[in-house]
């Protein structure tokens, strides 16, 4: 074998390296990363939602020791707990080994994800059909969501206080729901429409059934008949619409993607791929050196707005509730915490890769992306990570061997979009965005790579020591 010129050694030497992280993996790892993504298969099938998400992280979580925040409790290095908020946002704390004033470690994911949500007065029948008005929430592609099967999820509040959880389209032997579609035979019209209003808001129409309720006499037959059925099987009226929140999801399971079952397909990758990492990562933290704090909120797709959003107080509220069990200032504490923001960004899709400024792209099985900037255009609505704070999580990765790659959202006049980084940047502390690059995000079926699942996780557990 020829000697390696000077040349040769200088660009190995000065050379940015990136590679697909796939080509010199061993057997064993692969295991690893088959049986972690296994259980985030099983953890993404069964949380849907934000509330069905906060309810499973919380199970989770207790099979490893966490108990509720209790504010008349000293809590000590090594105690773990949660704090609930509301059903649909959750913070889980391990106590470190050094005082809060010196800083904690966040990881902060999100669990909602885009879908359409039940307008308040919902149910109305038409051509004999009975059928949903929705609302979608978040960021979509209408066509997408029509002609496939759906489920709906969530809750009815009643006006006794009581609360009755709905989940009706994911078991085999449940009903599904779909959206209508014309067929091309009559779509000129239609067709001539841009894609973006290919379909509009108010036509995405869920359909429910068709079957009259017995009586020759009353009207709406078919809307009678189905909420007969939900009442009988609920205990609700057409009046318990108003005080619900019910979501309309895609009926789908996660499943392998490829020959080589290299790739993981589902709904709501965007941002629950991040959202499980985290989670387990702290789950496996024992007895860190600053306190680990992982939060998983909701509303990320709308803005971060509201009390379970993290453009909310709700991080500063548990971290003043931790500095204060101390005797210490929580606005010194967030000063000096650092926070990795789990978000997505957007994979090199070869079919559609003019949109992407290849070198600065995240591709897939390249590892942990970092996203040091998002917003849009000028980098509006971003916190831009600074370079320090850049080269410590560098560091940290590099040195525990972790793969991991740089992206951006697309070209810069093109893309854009927003994470909850400049939320918690805006309490003063330093953050960046480290998650999963995805194909088709915010589609009803999204694609990620399982070695950068396994990745990402790998990073939240060495940030968390």
């Amino acid at each position: 074998m020829s000697e390696k010129t000077v040349g040769e050694k200088l660009k190995e030497e000065l050379f940015l390296k990136r590679e697909n992280g796939l080509k010199n993996i061993s057997d064993e790892k692969w295991e690893k990363i088959i049986a972690f993504c296994e259980g985030y298969k099983d953890f993404l099938a069964v949380a849907k939602t934000e509330r069905e998400a906060v309810k499973t992280s919380i199970e989770i979580a207790e099979k490893a020791g966490f108990l509720p925040y209790d504010s008349n409790k000293k809590y000590v290095a090594g105690d773990r707990y949660y704090v609930n908020n509301r059903g649909k946002a959750v913070a889980f704390v391990v106590v470190g080994k050094h005082s809060a004033k010196e800083g904690v470690q966040i990881t902060a994911a999100h669990i909602d994800s885009p879908r359409m949500d039940l307008k308040q007065n919902p149910l109305y029948e038409e051509g004999d059909l009975a059928l949903f008005k929705t609302h979608y929430y978040g960021g979509i592609k209408k066509y997408q969501w029509t002609t496939i099967p759906l489920a709906l999820h969530g809750v009815f509040a009643k006006r006794d206080g009581s609360v009755v959880e709905v989940n009706i389209g994911e078991d085999e032997a449940d009903p599904c729901f779909v959206v209508t579609d014309l067929l091309p035979h009559l779509a000129q019209e239609q067709s001539k429409r841009t894609l973006a209003e290919g379909i509009k808001g108010e036509e995405l129409n869920i359909l429910i059934g068709s079957r009259p309720f017995k009586d020759d006499k009353a009207s709406e037959l078919v809307k009678l008949n189905i909420l007969k059925i939900l009442n009988e099987k609920y205990g609700v009226t057409e009046a318990d619409f108003l005080s619900a929140e019910l979501e309309v999801v895609p009926a789908v399971k996660p499943r392998d993607v490829g020959l080589d079952r290299s790739l993981i397909g589902a709904y709501g990758h965007d941002d629950r791929v991040c959202a499980y990492p985290a989670l387990i990562a702290i789950a496996e933290t024992e007895c860190p050196e600053k306190t680990a704090v992982c939060i998983l909120a909701d509303k990320e797709e709308t803005g971060s707005d509201g009390n379970t959003g993290l453009n909310s107080d709700f991080l500063r509220f548990v971290v003043r509730d931790l500095a204060k069990g101390e005797g210490a200032d929580y606005t010194v504490a967030l000063r000096n915490s650092k926070c990795l923001s789990a978000d997505v960004n957007a994979g090199l899709d070869p079919t559609f890769k003019d949109v992407m400024e290849a070198r600065n792209a995240a591709k897939l099985n390249f590892g942990a992306v970092i996203t040091k900037y998002t917003g849009a255009r000028g980098k509006s609505g971003t916190s831009d990570a600074s370079a320090e704070y850049v080269a410590y999580v560098r560091n940290m990765l590099d040195k525990a061997g972790i793969i991991w790659q740089t992206g951006e959202l697309g070209k810069v006049d093109l893309g854009g979009g927003g994470t909850v980084a400049m939320y918690i940047a805006n309490m003063g502390v330093d953050v960046i965005d480290l998650g999963v690059p995805v194909l088709s995000m915010h589609a009803p079926f999204e694609i990620v790579s399982k070695l950068d699942v396994y990745e990402t996780y790998r990073a939240m557990v060495e940030f968390q020591k």
